[in-house]
């Protein structure tokens, strides 16, 4: 294990948000697929035309050619979706996460504000999107929490249309826990259908399936560059990546929950776990558990975190927590967890994450099922721009302006010398075409026009 200090710490955190890697295996896979060497966004390029100009049969096709089914129907029926089951304890577990989702966004602020004042009213609308599309991963296993933690704020938003789109399995059909969610959260349409056709579908429309105002949602590589390149043709909430995990502990922590919590975002493939501590001592003992929860892992899960953890996992020693946080700060990590002996003490000093786990109670896995917050969070250095999806990516904010007429004539005459400053001669004219009658609109020059 590798411990970065000092300088070299600051430097393995510095990153920004640029193309995602692209391992070895996708690129053999894309040229057996296609017959040629192609990148990513080349295939992404050409389904995405394909879908554009064929609608429906484009994604049969793309359908049968990368998920190994031939959807003759798009639509999941309304009998299907009323016939999933599940294991009860399942079922109660989706109910749960649903409750606790709504629950914490039905506390955001979500209504816009009208003030009428002295120079008269000015405020914001704020209006829920009419259709949104929701992208659920189906690829190694159902996404379910995806679902829950993408639509219910969409709803408390009071979007009136949710969609789900999900790639369909072999025998063509959904599986049943994200039917069982779709029907407990009231969605009627979803689709068997994945990947960057599924993201094209949603953005320019086809026969079966609707265009939507805005498309939400986690994805592999394909679908976040799908996401990409149709931004302009719809809305996109995030372009969200690998995941990624920062613990920061101090020699307080039980090195067995910082083992467990690195590995449960490192068995996600991509990701990228961070360990910071200003115990070297920690760091020593985090190396042994790992090793030895590493190999009660189950296959693939194994392969998968040891994958994550020998090629991209981070370990840095501080020289004091608040070193450490200066650096979390400069990383900006999608997942901040706080295991150190006061944690609480250090929440007022982040600045930049996408969400804060804080003491060994509130582990970043639980947050990704049933804590309440959505797990849909801003990856890759985003964090210092980006927030988690919430509330307010549902909605469109409008800007209401009814002054009168004192107050056009207080602040009118520097509006129309700005106009005048950035040589737009006709906004300055409208703005004192009522501030008299007319006697008042002056050329460039200073001379009046009668």
């Amino acid at each position: 294990m590798q411990v970065l200090e000092g300088s070299d710490a600051r430097a393995s955190l510095t990153r920004s948000f640029n193309e995602i890697p692209v391992p070895d295996s996708v690129l053999a896979r894309i040229e057996k697929t296609f017959g040629e060497a192609l990148t990513p966004q080349q295939v992404v390029e050409r389904i995405l035309a394909d879908v554009r100009e064929r609608g429906d049969d484009a994604l049969r096709d793309w359908t049968e050619r990368l998920d190994g089914s031939r959807p003759e129907a798009l639509a999941v029926s309304a009998d299907e979706i009323a016939a999933a089951t599940v294991e009860p304890e399942l079922h109660d577990a989706i109910r749960l996460a649903i409750a606790r989702v709504r629950d914490f966004y039905g506390q955001q602020p979500a209504h816009g504000f009208l003030n009428h004042g002295p120079d008269g009213a000015l405020g914001q609308l704020v209006r829920p999107l009419g259709r949104v599309g929701v992208y659920v991963p189906g690829g190694l296993a159902p996404l379910i929490s995806t679902l829950i933690h993408t639509a219910v704020p969409a709803q408390v938003a009071g979007v009136p249309d949710i969609v789900v789109t999900t790639p369909p399995g072999k025998d063509g059909r959904i599986n049943p826990a994200i039917l069982v969610a779709a029907r407990e959260l009231g969605i009627r349409e979803v689709y068997r259908v994945g990947g960057a056709q599924a993201i094209g579908a949603l953005a320019y429309g086809t026969a079966s399936i609707g265009a939507v105002d805005k498309i939400a949602g986690p994805g592999n590589l394909f679908v976040v560059i799908a996401k990409r390149l149709v931004y302009g043709q719809t809305g996109i909430e995030s372009l969200p990546g690998p995941t990624e995990t920062l613990v920061l502990a101090d020699d307080s922590a039980d090195a067995r929950h910082v083992a467990a919590d690195l590995l449960a975002q490192a068995e996600h493939l991509g990701a990228e776990p961070v360990l910071v501590s200003n115990s070297r001592e920690l760091l020593i003992k985090v190396q042994a558990e790992l090793n030895g929860q590493l190999e009660a892992l189950p296959e693939p899960n194994r392969t998968w975190a040891r994958d994550s953890v020998a090629t991209r996992m981070k370990v840095v020693l501080a020289a004091t927590l608040d070193e450490g946080l200066e650096l979390s700060n400069l990383y900006a990590p999608e997942h901040l967890c706080l295991l150190t002996r006061d944690p609480w003490s250090l929440l007022g000093k982040v600045q930049r994450a996408g969400g804060v786990f804080i003491g060994e109670y509130s582990m970043e896995a639980l947050g990704d099922y049933v804590a309440g917050p959505s797990h849909v969070m801003p990856t890759g250095g985003t964090a210092r721009f980006a927030s988690p999806v919430n509330v307010r990516d549902f909605q469109n904010i409008i800007s209401v302006v009814g002054l009168n007429e004192a107050t056009l004539r207080r602040i009118g005459p520097a509006g129309a010398v700005l106009a005048r400053a950035e040589g737009l001669e006709a906004h300055a004219r409208a703005i004192e075409s009522r501030l008299d009658d007319g006697t008042r609109i002056q050329e460039p020059d200073g001379s009046k026009i009668l």
